[in-house]
């Protein structure tokens, strides 16, 4: 529980405003599935990408297995989202 307290990451305003920005436009349009997967796909980005040299501070060098595995997953789910989206009739 102390890793999770004292872990401080950095995330630019300008992405944090981009996400507001999209999320914001996304939802003024009734699109609220649309907004979550923006946010999602924002925090994949900040989690696996942006933040991928602090986390070697921490000694993971390099990513396991299980992360490989969890990123593949959240891919799949966005993947999945979008083929959902183009097939759904409204």
């Amino acid at each position: 529980m102390e890793f999770f307290m004292s872990t401080k990451i950095c995330i630019p305003l300008f992405q944090i405003l981009l996400l507001l920005i999209f999320s914001t436009a996304v939802l003024l349009y009734g699109k609220v599935r649309l907004a979550l997967v923006i946010n999602y796909m924002f925090t994949m980005y900040w989690g696996y990408v942006f933040n991928r040299e602090y986390l070697r501070g921490f000694g993971y060098d390099e990513i396991d297995a299980y992360s490989l595995v969890y990123l593949a997953f959240g891919l799949v789910v966005v993947l999945l989202v979008f083929v959902g989206f183009s097939a759904q009739r409204e």
